[in-house]
């Protein structure tokens, strides 16, 4: 996995590389639970050594607190290939996953056996905590890259938060992110048009990158445009049209999957309703 260095270098984030080439290749998520799963790591994740941390679960947390959850907080590392499930809408709920490298798409699947994406999610966050409600799973997680994750058992969470407060707000904060993200993606749907939409996205995307150390104005995007479409209710056509218009207009730099972004302010502007 590169270093946040190379990453500024490339001007890439880092999870545009194979993640973990040296340890064997990608493989498919074992079960959860399965100590003696053949693609477990088997050492202790340290969470205090990762430098996600302050984005993931055990963020607000001091290190000595960390140290003390090695081996309680996170059960496994696993790998998942690209195009594989971490989980299906459906499956038991008894773990989470907070990606440490990848990217990874949910999605549901309509009356009319249609896929529809319900949001992307990358290193440092949080997936299943949609589980924790009814004990299944209401979403399909699908590895857009080679990735991983640490696999966080919730019995064991619950066990642990009692005894660090500050863990179980931690995880209370990101609940309620979610349901913040699930407004603003309603807010999105319902009342911008496709330019304001994709400017959104893109924002947001590239504020996100920024916050856990990469490059906010160089993006890859994992997901295709027609994922990105079906996550912004807009046609492949539409999102084709609107990122060409985009460059046209100088806004950005454009060559397949690779997006700079050369003018943040005027993508502002955009959502915002201002005159291009």
């Amino acid at each position: 996995m590169s270093s946040v260095t190379d990453v500024g270098r490339r001007r890439t984030p880092c999870f545009a590389e194979s993640a973990d080439q040296h340890a064997g290749g990608i493989v498919r998520l074992a079960p959860v639970g399965d100590p003696h799963a053949p693609h477990a790591h088997p050492s202790v994740v340290m969470c205090s050594a990762c430098r996600l941390r302050a984005e993931c679960l055990p963020g607000g947390l001091e290190r000595d607190a960390l140290d003390a959850l090695a081996g309680r907080l996170v059960s496994t590392r696993r790998k998942v290939a690209q195009g594989e499930p971490l989980f299906r809408a459906g499956d038991a709920f008894d773990a989470l996953f907070a990606i440490w490298t990848g990217f990874f798409k949910t999605v549901v699947m309509t009356r009319q056996g249609r896929e529809q994406v319900t949001g992307f999610q990358m290193a440092g966050d949080l997936v299943g905590l949609d589980g924790i409600h009814a004990g299944r799973m209401t979403v399909d997680a699908i590895a857009l890259e080679d990735s991983q994750v640490c696999v966080i058992p919730f019995t064991g969470l619950q066990d642990v938060a009692r005894e660090a407060p500050l863990l179980q707000e931690r995880l209370h904060r990101l609940m309620s992110r979610e349901i913040v993200n699930d407004h603003n993606s309603m807010l999105h749907l319902g009342s911008m048009y496709a330019e304001e939409r994709l400017a959104a996205f893109l924002l947001d995307l590239a504020a996100r990158l920024q916050a856990r150390g990469y490059s906010g104005s160089s993006l890859h995007l994992r997901m295709s445009r027609g994922e990105l479409g079906s996550y912004l209710g807009l046609k492949l056509e539409t999102v084709s049209r609107t990122f060409s218009r985009f460059q046209a207009q100088g806004l950005l730099d454009v060559s397949h999957r690779r997006i700079s972004i050369t003018d943040p302010e005027g993508l502002r502007q955009v959502i915002d309703g201002a005159e291009m």
